[in-house]
Order: C-alpha cells, then sequence, then structure tokens
C-alpha cells in the first residue's frame, strides 16, 4: 500500500510543501517537490529511508520529528509500524510511550540531515541511561 504525506520543507530560509510516497511493500520513500524533482530511497524500515531522504538532500531542511537529533526507532517501534513511529528522547530520562511520535509530525527545532548525528544521540541517550540505573 502507498500513503502519502505532505511536509513542511524549507529551502534558503523558503518554506514550502513536498509530498512523501511511502509504499509499505517495498519499503520506499519517494520525495515529490514543486519544482519537479522526484527520488526514491529505500531502506529497511521508513525512518531509515528517510534518513536516506535527508542526507541525500542537505540544502533541505524537513521540518518534522524525524529530522530531530533526539529521535529514533527502536527496534519494536521499527516492527510494529515499519518506522513511522519513534521515540523523542531525553537526555538522563528513560523513554515511555509518552515519547512515541510520528516521524512525520512538523517540528522545527534541533533539526539534522545527518542520521550518524541521531544515533551519536542515541548512544549517548543510551550511556545516560546507564547512570541513572547505577
Amino acid at each position: 500500500m502507498i500513503s502519502s504525506v505532505s511536509i513542511t520543507i524549507s529551502i534558503n530560509d523558503q518554506k514550502e510543501l513536498a509530498e512523501l510516497r511511502c509504499d509499505n511493500k517495498e519499503l520506499t520513500i519517494t520525495l515529490k517537490m514543486a519544482n519537479g524533482f522526484c527520488k526514491t530511497y529505500s531502506d529497511s524500515d521508513f525512518f531509515r529511508c528517510f534518513g536516506r531522504v535527508r542526507q541525500d538532500n542537505p540544502e533541505i531542511k524537513f521540518l518534522c520529528k524525524g529530522s530531530k537529533i533526539n529521535v529514533h526507532t527502536s527496534s519494536m517501534s521499527s516492527q510494529m509500524s515499519l518506522g513511522l513511529k519513534a521515540y523523542e528522547l531525553t537526555m538522563g530520562k528513560a523513554s515511555s510511550l509518552e515519547d512515541v511520535v510520528y516521524i512525520f509530525d512538523y517540528d522545527e527545532s534541533d533539526l539534522t540531515n545527518d542520521p550518524a548525528e541521531q544515533k551519536e544521540f542515541y548512544r549517548l541517550w543510551i550511556e545516560s541511561q546507564k547512570n541513572i540505573t547505577n
């Protein structure tokens, strides 16, 4: 099944809408922009696909939760939602169901196009959890 979502993007501080077509059979996201640009990205879940989209388009700010440095999937959220749901993590705080976000919901703070930065935050967050339990 293919579903489409419109998200706000920013190019040179100019906001516009872009379409993301998510194919849950092929596990792909196709980025369609107003200027006619269209490209498809694939990976093991939609969060990872979206990471590829952002990494391949560094000139674009994707204004959504999935671009936040502190948003990351867990194994369970990836399996259950195909990566459309993730945790918005807080350093030194255990995650809960209240921290689950839809990766395409609007947000414009603490954004990154580099999935490695999100992985590093996640690694540091895990370390912060060890300090809580000790």
